[in-house]
């Protein structure tokens, strides 16, 4: 294989930004053949970096035309202001459509109920199986990755989705030599994982390559937060901090972006991408594992929501 020529924010050895290239040329070749087998995708955007990921490499895929997809992002209502910001502007930059599955409409309308611990992330399945229906999406993108959490093992690029948006292991399809089988019955929908190979440094070596702009929060600032359950969890309306709990100002950063309620901040000075590079790649604890409650409520926390149609 002939070593890629090296290119302005290049970070890394040869061999991994040949890495990169592979990477992104699958993820690309994924955004394409789902553009020519499905009606009605939509990307999941979130505003944070697996996604900003996703929609950069579409934009790549179709360029010079716009992506042929919608965009859509469950918010819980307890989302962080700053990738808020970045979602919108981010969204009038590119002249994408929008669609928002508001996670408090559906509390407001008895549909869904508070959790006693404040957290929502578990509530935006509904609302993300509703939108889905409603505005007939036949696939949705998603930004899994294969280090995220177990579960991915048993996971494919095109993951098939029953009449009610649950996922079951048996019957997810081979994909031998990047044939990917988008057939799906009336009222099915297939997810889809274009980041399925890549791991958390791969997607910052590229955000590093190709100069992406990311919400502030993902690198180190001054935040006032308050320790619990041994994560730094940031106040808010959603009923943080309790009696006893005590506001800290520390120097921190985010490695994944959700609801507030269940994101955890890590200490940290890194304040630019190679210092963030660099902590990444000396961290012996996933992403996800180190700063996410929802996915330490059980042993099979993330499966249990795939089955019921989330992520």
């Amino acid at each position: 294989m002939t070593t890629a020529a090296p290119r302005a924010g290049d970070t890394g050895s040869p061999y991994a930004l040949a890495h990169l290239d592979v990477l992104e040329s699958e993820a690309v070749h994924i955004f394409r053949e789902v553009a020519g087998e499905f009606e009605r995708p939509v990307i999941l955007f979130s505003g944070g970096k697996d996604s900003i990921v996703m929609l950069h490499l579409a934009l790549k895929a179709f360029t010079p035309a716009a992506p042929p997809f919608a965009l859509l992002h469950v918010d819980t209502g307890h989302n962080f202001p700053e990738v808020l910001d970045y979602r919108d502007r981010t969204v009038a930059r590119h002249g994408l459509r929008l669609h928002v599955a508001s996670v408090q409409e559906f509390i407001d309308a008895g549909r869904l109920q508070e959790r006693p611990d404040g957290t929502r992330n578990p509530l935006q399945t509904v609302p993300l199986l509703d939108a889905i229906e409603k505005s007939r999406f036949d696939a949705v993108f998603g930004g899994g990755r294969r280090d995220e959490e177990k579960a991915r093992a048993k996971e494919r690029v095109f993951s098939l989705r029953d009449e009610f948006g649950g996922w079951d292991p048996r019957r997810q399809r081979p994909e031998l030599w990047q044939l990917y089988n988008g057939k799906h019955s009336p009222g099915e929908h297939v997810r889809v994982f274009p980041l399925s190979n890549w791991t958390e440094l791969d997607v910052w070596q590229y955000i590093a390559r190709e100069k992406i702009e990311l919400p502030s929060i993902y690198y180190v600032h001054e935040r006032k937060v308050f320790r619990r359950n041994g994560m730094w969890l940031a106040p808010g309306g959603w009923g943080g901090p309790k009696e006893g709990e005590q506001l800290e100002l520390r120097q921190v950063r985010y490695r994944t972006v959700g609801d507030m309620s269940c994101t955890g901040a890590v200490e940290s000075d890194a304040d630019t991408v190679e210092k963030v590079i660099a902590e990444i790649a000396a961290s012996r604890l996933t992403e996800r594992g180190a700063t996410r409650a929802d996915d330490k409520l059980s042993e099979a926390a993330m499966e249990d929501r795939k089955r019921e149609g989330y992520f």
